[in-house]
């Protein structure tokens, strides 16, 4: 199955973000359903890169699009598809010159779809666990759904009543006119009016019936509204509200539109009725007539039904989103963004005929200090159903903007409530009047509260404030919440977090990982439920002996996840959070050379290490730990790769990889072979015939000493790299010359020359976040060479001097110090100006 079929396939929520994912005009999606097998058989991120590769995939789709053309001019009642054919070919055409533009973006819908497949995908898993609370809510709606029938039956039941209602007062009518016009004799006269004095007393009982039968209704109709109301839309709304910050929750707004329209149809219906009996009355009526007595209050109360129903049927459907931001709700000034509203009530008679408009902070406009917008764009859009895929009443604004409103002398003013810019919160506002069946209702509905940011650099802090008033708040009207936050109990956070995870790499926390975390932030406990953290403790205050926030440095984990780790924290390779006296208990029980990855608590903006335990001659253990890898690194190797190539020097030079099998017992290349680079140098302009891989190898088993005391991972030593030491210490990165070259940069970079290990010596770790000892930092060898043809290369390893590959080969002495071995050969031979400073040949296993 194709993977465009698969799309097809998913349930509303996700079908409808494909939909609006191909609401562009880069690549239309009649383009990708026709074309389907064919896209996806080809490499378009290689052809996003190679201009040749490009060029000829961009000559095959245009075959492609002159074959689909000619079958849609074989076929009848294609007339439409054909012309929007011969449009696309010339739309493409403007490619011509730079083919590889349109290969990334076809790569990049091709990208997308596989998000949106993944994310529904999760959701089924995580569907999967909530067994108990999908019972809940599958219950409650069958509840739903069964009052809805049994009211819908009823109106049926009074729609077959009022006729037959009709019908008899009819006949009275007819008989009564009868009568008086009837010349007869007294006896006869009596007799007509005994009869007609019945039909009456039976008339006059089926409006008193009739009447009541709509109390009833409306009754019933009260409790249903409540329900659906009170209940399943505010349930809907907290969903939503959770979603936002990444909860697996469904959003869908399919079952809610279906209640709300089919509860307001028969509003409507009742209505009708009582407009019938107006009817009724106009022709006959009698004293003591029920009618004029009880329809009134009866009106009153559909009206004020119908109001409710109508004003709470019109919601934000998609809360204000940027483009490529990592969330919605925070908005940046200047940047368009997009927001979607529905009404849950579909009828196709109102399509195009409501009008909605949209604001800025109508309630918060009071607040001093709070800033001012203005919203410039599309300000007023109708309700469509062209725009929604199941045919639902929907206004999407795509292109808004927030610009600054210049007060008094310009500025922002004393904030009132001594909020900072990402504490404030804004709300979008929709308005517009609904006017149908002689029925007039103005509609208002608001987004959540929004961040509005000046600069992508407060984009982190507005991403906490979202964060932690949707996990507390479910008053979205509440925009002076920071004014006193409440703090967060620790179930609270930890789902939150969990969510996070979840959302960056398709995992969650599962409780270990979360008591780690709140044994860092609470200490050892028994229970953490009662446990709370401040708002200012989770963004303001800098943990200890660091310069960084909690959230910061979770943040920074965050995105080292999403943009370099997915595939391993969604597979479980990672441990990630783990403390250092609990790692080496865990490692110490195992083989040699077992080996977990966890996160480092000491680099800002994320970071990530392994330790392996490994056996002394006596059976000893001891654990081994590198200085953590940050985004610098793995931007250009990565973690597969690194723990691939990792090398430390066993006795007589020889270095080999410590690192056997993943925490318990998995075989390291079982876990992480998938995952290896099999790039060749051919793919590097720089390395076309030099073909290298990039070796970590450390000296001496890489151990150096630490001191025996407590420690945390909070250190200084992550914080500021040590400066490159004299010759003499023991770790040094080779550049070894194999067969099957890798390498994940055109730079060498000074911290990717690095391989700093830790040594186990006893150490215990607190378990809460403490200041720290001084931790020794162990640092690279740098080779110093006397005058040769290798001393460029000596120089270009030195911290000091950022030297990219194609200096090297533009050095015509670069090569002249080096042997190059013949193609088939595996084996690495060093330089006779290695051999004079002692080391001699390693031959190394590619």
């Amino acid at each position: 199955m194709t993977q465009w079929e698969r799309l097809q396939q998913l349930d509303t929520v996700y079908s409808q973000r494909a939909f609006d994912l191909y609401n562009r005009d880069e690549f239309p999606m009649e383009v990708r359903h026709y074309l389907a097998h064919w896209i996806e058989g080809q490499d378009w991120e290689r052809a996003s890169r190679d201009s040749s590769q490009a060029a000829f995939l961009f000559q095959v789709l245009l075959e492609n699009l002159d074959n689909q053309f000619s079958r849609f001019a074989r076929e009848k009642d294609c007339f439409l598809l054909q012309r929007n054919f011969r449009r696309y070919k010339q739309n493409f055409q403007k490619y011509q010159e730079e083919p590889f533009t349109l290969a990334t973006i076809i790569n990049w819908f091709l990208v997308k779809e596989r998000e949106i497949l993944n994310d529904a995908e999760l959701a089924q898993q995580v569907q999967t666990l909530q067994v108990q609370p999908a019972a809940m809510e599958l219950e409650s709606q069958k509840r739903v759904e069964n009052s809805l029938k049994d009211l819908k039956t009823k109106v049926e039941v009074m729609e077959h009543s009022i006729r037959c209602l009709e019908e008899q007062q009819d006949e009275f009518d007819f008989k009564y006119q009868t009568h008086r016009m009837d010349c007869c004799t007294e006896e006869e006269k009596k007799m007509q009016v005994e009869g007609l004095q019945k039909m009456l007393n039976a008339l006059d009982k089926c409006r008193r019936n009739f009447l009541s039968d709509i109390s009833e209704m409306l009754n019933a109709a009260d409790v249903l509204c409540s329900a659906l109301i009170d209940e399943e839309l505010v349930d809907w709304k907290w969903r939503q509200q959770k979603s936002c910050i990444g909860a697996p929750d469904d959003t869908s707004l399919e079952n809610l539109e279906k209640w709300f329209t089919q509860i307001i149809e028969c509003m409507f219906q009742l209505q009708k009725f009582l407009q019938k009996l107006d009817e009724l009355v106009g022709k006959m009526t009698y004293e003591n007539d029920p009618i004029p007595v009880r329809k009134p209050p009866l009106k009153s109360r559909v009206d004020t039904l119908l109001t409710h129903l109508i004003k709470s049927s019109f919601v934000v459907e998609t809360q204000p989103t940027m483009p490529q931001s990592r969330g919605p709700l925070v908005l940046r000034t200047n940047v368009q963004f997009s927001v979607k509203v529905r009404l849950l009530y579909k009828v196709s008679e109102l399509n195009h005929v409501m009008k909605v408009t949209v604001s800025v902070d109508n309630a918060a406009s009071q607040l001093k200090g709070f800033r001012k917008f203005n919203v410039l764009g599309t300000l007023s859009k109708a309700l469509n159903m062209a725009e929604s895929m199941n045919g639902g009443m929907v206004a999407d604004f795509r292109h808004l903007t927030l610009k600054d409103q210049k007060v008094g002398g310009g500025g922002k003013g004393i904030n009132d409530l001594s909020l900072s810019v990402t504490e404030e919160l804004h709300r979008i506002t929709f308005q517009t009047e609904f006017d149908y069946q002689d029925l007039s209702v103005h509609l208002e509905t608001s987004s959540l509260p929004a961040v509005v940011i000046s600069n992508s650099s407060q984009q982190q802090s507005a991403w906490a404030s979202v964060l932690w008033f949707n996990m507390l708040c479910s008053d979205p009207k509440n925009v002076k919440f920071f004014e006193t936050s409440p703090a967060a109990t620790w179930p609270q956070f930890g789902e939150m977090l969990r969510w996070q995870f979840l959302s960056c790499g398709k995992r969650g926390l599962d409780s270990d990982q979360l008591e780690t975390l709140a044994i860092k932030l609470f200490g050892k406990q028994q229970n953490y439920d009662s446990c709370k953290i401040s708002w200012t403790k989770f963004s303001k205050e800098n943990l200890p002996d660091t310069n960084f926030t909690l959230w910061v440095w979770l943040d920074g984990i965050l995105t080292l996840v999403k943009l370099y780790l997915s595939d391993l924290w969604s597979d479980g390779s990672i441990m990630g959070f783990v403390s250092k006296g609990k790692e080496r208990l865990l490692l110490k029980k195992k083989q040699n050379g077992t080996f977990l990855l966890r996160f480092s608590e000491s680099i800002k903006d994320g970071g990530i290490t392994f330790s392996w335990v490994q056996y002394a001659n006596d059976g000893t253990p001891s654990v081994q730990t590198v200085k953590p890898f940050t985004s610098t690194d793995l931007k250009q190797i990565a973690l597969p790769d690194i723990l691939c190539n990792f090398r430390i020097m066993e006795a007589e030079n020889i270095p080999v990889n410590p690192l056997c099998y993943l925490y318990p017992n998995t075989p390291k290349d079982q876990a992480f072979g998938k995952y290896y680079s099999e790039k060749t140098g051919e793919e590097n302009p720089y390395l076309k015939y030099l073909k290298t891989k990039l070796v970590f190898v450390s000296k001496e088993n890489g151990c150096s000493g630490v001191r025996e005391e407590p420690e945390s991972d909070l250190s200084t030593q992550d914080r500021d790299p040590p400066p490159f030491p004299d010759a003499g210490d023991d770790n040094l990165l080779l550049q070894v010359f194999e067969k099957s070259p890798m390498l994940s940069s055109a730079t060498i970079d000074e911290n990717m020359l690095n391989s700093i290990l830790d040594r186990d010596s006893k150490c215990t770790v607190p378990d809460a976040f403490s200041p720290t000892a001084p931790h020794t930092s162990p640092s690279c060898l740098q080779l110093h060479f006397s005058e040769s043809p290798v001393d460029i290369l000596a120089d270009a390893l030195s911290p000091d001097i950022d030297v990219t590959l194609l200096d090297f080969l533009n050095c015509p002495n670069f090569l002249n110090g080096i042997r190059m071995l013949p193609e088939e050969s595996d084996d690495f031979v060093l330089d006779p100006g290695f051999q004079d400073i002692g080391y001699p040949n390693i031959p190394l296993t590619p």
